[in-house]
């Protein structure tokens, strides 16, 4: 059986809020994914499919956002 966190890394990305917050409407918009914020946290975690996390990924590149 694999390893949990691979499958993790494959179905979310986790940034700073301050990345996102002015695009986050836009990735809910356009791509199948759920922007989820916990109440005691300065983080966003962006969830969904392993294809449509790819197509995000290469969305916030084109957005000048660098991914860790």
């Amino acid at each position: 059986m694999g390893d949990p966190s691979t499958y993790r890394d494959s179905t979310q990305i986790v940034l700073p809020e301050s990345t996102v917050e002015d695009i986050d409407a836009d990735l809910e918009d356009e791509f199948m994914v759920s922007v989820f914020q916990p109440d005691d946290s300065d983080i966003v975690r962006i969830i969904g499919s392993p294809v449509v996390i790819k197509d995000v990924s290469e969305f916030l590149t084109r957005q000048g956002i660098h991914l860790p």
